[in-house]
């Protein structure tokens, strides 16, 4: 009887995990040892020895981890050999075959021997139909440990840059924001002129009261590409999630990320998302208090004062009339004041008669409560003599603001007198004057030099840890007394336009958190700068 004749599949495959971190030349010798081209070498010169085997096929994952098993060749391979087109499987060693333990295990010991099925891993020296009880039972499995414990070490260790890079500041992602695109040194942002314009279109409809959906289809409309779409127009081999559709249109989920992304106003936020483990490429979502942010790393391309306006939109996203297809002035920050539910627009025509009006949502799906109606004209007339007056008052009644105003150029002048950093400064005097006690009570004999040299650190590291706590207070104060500055420069605006016919939406929005609607049209109003401001 002839000898078994073998059909031989040569698996191939390589990663990026096959360079060691933080070790270049070491990785890049490495990543040559390891290359397809050098493997294939080794295997057809292996086939080319044997009297008793013929290559069928070559199977090649470049790109893959050996971490697990989901590679595209790997699966048409064991097809073949379910098939019975192969019976036997050549590697250059373990490694190549799969990092997994448990799993190449399993192959090796229990799937091939199955299928009568050869295996070789030719640097390790192992071959099946060869291999005795200790090898296949000790070695092999040995050598699998090993290799499944080198990708999670690499793993951690890629796991652990990466970390370092984010606290940073540093874009680790492989391709910038829509908006922005990779500095030079391809670690940070800068802005795309073009891109961060839309951007700001974008901010700047919803501020004027579109809903998210509207937005998407004026950019689809105006033949504005998607973020996708734009990527792939200027060369970028871009892959990935900031499309947020099929058919790469701009969508109502791209709309909403690009309006609450921190990016805009030039913060580094990163690591929302972590992988199970090392094994498998499904990722999770991370609680929002684990992400990491860092501030001021690029150029913002919207303010904090849009920024925050269309945060507090967002939560309850105004829409477009069905009928009149105008945007409402007031959608968004107009709420019933008992049932807090979001109150509607509704136009009823009679004759040429056209009448605009405000209901309680509740009230108009039937659920309660009572209709709160106020007509649209009216509405306007009140929130528009409310503001005039609260600005009159806010500047005439409250002095800080002017005296923010003639201090703005020195506001480091006034932050001594907050009580917290007088007390702060006190508690850092005691600590100074225990440093210079200790001088005397050595002199005397009180104490030790060993005694002296130790409780002078401590005190001088207490008094250190003052000063340091001095100086947050002080910035918290200096930004207190900014914001008002700003608050009252927006106020003796408003105080000058006495003569204004109509709320411009911005106006409103950068002033008003939100407007309450009571019954028999009592308005109850919440300014981003004060307490809520009531009128009857």
């Amino acid at each position: 009887m002839g000898r078994k004749r073998f059909l031989a599949a040569m698996y191939l495959r390589l990663s990026k995990d096959d360079s060691d971190v933080g070790n270049v030349k070491k990785g890049r010798l490495k990543s040559e040892s390891n290359s397809i081209g050098n493997q294939r070498e080794l295997i057809r010169a292996f086939i080319h020895k044997q009297q008793d085997m013929e290559l069928y096929d070559s199977y090649v994952d470049n790109g893959f981890s050996g971490s697990n098993f989901d590679r595209p060749e790997f699966k048409r391979m064991i097809n073949d050999i379910e098939t019975g087109k192969v019976n036997c499987v050549i590697v250059k060693d373990l490694s190549r075959f799969g990092r997994d333990y448990i799993e190449s295990g399993r192959y090796i010991q229990k799937i091939f021997p199955a299928l009568s099925v050869r295996f070789i891993a030719i640097i390790d020296h192992y071959d099946s139909f060869q291999a005795d009880g200790l090898e296949s039972g000790i070695v092999v499995p040995v050598k699998n440990f090993i290799n499944d414990s080198y990708c999670r070490d690499i793993s951690i260790k890629v796991k652990s840059q990466f970390e370092v890079k984010r606290k940073n500041g540093e874009c680790i992602a492989p391709f910038a924001p829509y908006g922005y695109k990779k500095a030079d040194n391809k670690s940070f942002l800068v802005p795309d002129e073009y891109a961060a314009d839309i951007v700001r279109k974008i901010f700047a409809w919803k501020i004027e009261g579109m809903a998210i959906l509207a937005i998407a289809e004026k950019l689809n409309g105006l033949g504005i590409l998607s973020p996708k779409e734009y990527k792939k127009s200027i060369g970028i081999h871009y892959k990935g999630g900031f499309s947020g559709s099929v058919k790469s249109k701009w969508s109502s989920t791209t709309i909403k990320r690009i309006l609450t992304n921190e990016i805009y106003l030039g913060h580094m936020v990163q690591g929302k998302r972590e992988k199970i483990n090392y094994k498998l490429k499904k990722s999770v979502d991370k609680p929002q208090e684990k992400w990491i942010k860092v501030e001021n790393t690029h150029e913002a391309v919207i303010s904090k004062d849009q920024f925050w306006i269309v945060q507090n939109l967002l939560k309850a996203d105004g829409r477009i009339s069905p009928v009149t297809e105008e945007n409402s002035l007031f959608m968004g920050i107009l709420f019933c004041g008992d049932c807090g539910e979001q109150m509607i627009r509704r136009v009823n025509y009679y004759k040429d008669t056209k009448k605009v009006y405000y209901i309680c949502s509740t009230k108009n799906r039937g659920e309660g409560c009572s209709r709160h109606s106020i007509l649209e004209g009216q509405l306007k007339r009140m929130v528009e003599d409310i503001i005039r007056h609260y600005a009159n008052c806010f500047l005439e009644e409250k002095q800080i603001f002017g005296k923010a105003l003639e201090m703005e150029p020195n506001v480091e002048s006034i932050v001594h007198y907050g009580t917290e950093i007088a007390r702060l400064k006190k508690e850092q005097d005691k600590y100074y004057s225990f440093c210079s006690g200790l001088d005397k009570d050595l002199r005397q004999g009180v104490i030790t030099k060993k005694e002296f040299e130790r409780l002078y650190k401590d005190f001088k590291r207490k008094a250190e840890e003052l000063t340091e706590a001095q100086k947050k207070q002080e910035v918290m104060v200096q930004e207190l007394f900014k914001n008002s500055v700003k608050s009252a420069v927006q106020l003796k605006r408003m105080k000058e336009r006495p003569e204004l016919k109509e709320i411009d939406r911005y106006t409103l929005c950068s002033m008003v958190k939100r407007i309450n609607v009571y019954e028999e049209q009592r308005l109850e109003i919440e300014f981003y700068y004060i307490n809520p401001y009531c009128v009857m």
